[in-house]
């Protein structure tokens, strides 16, 4: 059967119509609701009521759970704990150890395994931070806490929510669906782990939910979500005091060079008051437990439910 005949065949099928152009008469109709359509609901036409239903199923949880204020954790999601990086170290070490003469892809993978050693420090840090910020936030009234948030996923994400927890601290994390696959971290609270389809989606309930925002190093995710939200206070489109956190100074000065900017002209010098460059957790705990107590603790300005 050709091609055109499979799609005529099917066409009449699917068709209400005869291909006589007479109606075609179901003996035992099937009703289905709009709701329970799944062909309809995953189309392009209902792309708006997913979209919007990834504001009103997250909201209505947050609501649940009294969840008004978050401080936000970026950064790589390649990072991985000391503990982690060494025993991979170690391994590869020991196979290095049984061949005399190590191929290409092993010295290359030991390498980057004492790379991902060095680079555990963040992760070490992000834990670190993300325990501290959840005692003294749990010190607060009730409702008056503040809640990490990461990404959900592995890296910089895991370490904030791990530490959060270790803490005894609810922690939300908020995973997106990607080609390759990516599983919510286990340190996420229950209740608390969402997923979403759409990035902009997910940025809202990053920023809207905010009053702090830490960013460790990271690839093109983390600076694409580190600039819309300077993009985003720059021109005040968010107006609310949030305290941005950009942690490691040598990677961040090799990376991006925002003095130059102001040299240059395409940003103000006033602009480099919208973060603080960091380099120990004592640090940025102290500017952000100030930071949010001077302009948080006790009001509600930013959030109603």
């Amino acid at each position: 059967m050709s091609e055109e005949e499979i799609y005529n065949q099917e066409s009449e099928q699917t068709s209400p119509f005869h291909h006589n152009g007479r109606p075609r008469i179901y003996r035992k109709p099937q009703l289905v609701k709009a709701y329970h359509n799944e062909e309809f609901l995953n189309s392009g036409d209902a792309r708006v009521i997913r979209i919007l239903a990834e504001y009103l199923e997250v909201e209505s949880r947050l609501r649940h759970f009294s969840i008004k204020d978050t401080i936000v954790f970026y950064g790589s999601a390649r990072f991985r704990s000391r503990a982690e990086a060494l025993e991979r170290l170690e391994k590869l070490k020991a196979e290095q150890q049984k061949q005399p003469h190590p191929d290409e892809d092993l010295s290359r993978r030991l390498a980057l395994a004492e790379q991902d050693l060095g680079n555990s420090c963040y992760y070490e840090d992000a834990r670190s931070l993300a325990y501290q910020l959840a005692k003294w936030s749990m010190d607060l009234e009730e409702d008056r806490r503040f809640v990490v948030c990461s990404g959900g996923g592995p890296g910089i994400m895991e370490a904030a929510n791990r530490g959060a927890a270790e803490a005894g601290s609810a922690t939300i994390g908020m995973n997106i669906s990607l080609p390759f696959e990516q599983f919510p971290n286990p340190f996420i609270s229950e209740n608390l782990s969402f997923e979403f389809h759409y990035f902009f989606m997910r940025k809202f309930w990053f920023v809207y939910l905010a009053k702090a925002l830490v960013v460790f190093p990271g690839g093109f995710g983390t600076f694409d979500e580190l600039f819309e939200l300077l993009t985003l206070r720059q021109t005040q489109k968010v107006k609310k005091p949030m305290c941005v956190i950009i942690y490691g100074r040598k990677y961040w000065e090799q990376v991006v060079n925002f003095n130059k900017m102001v040299e240059i002209g395409v940003i103000s010098a006033e602009d480099l008051e919208l973060f603080h460059i960091v380099d120990e957790v004592e640090e940025a705990f102290i500017v952000l437990r100030n930071h949010l107590a001077a302009e948080f603790v006790g009001k509600r300005l930013y959030w109603h439910w």
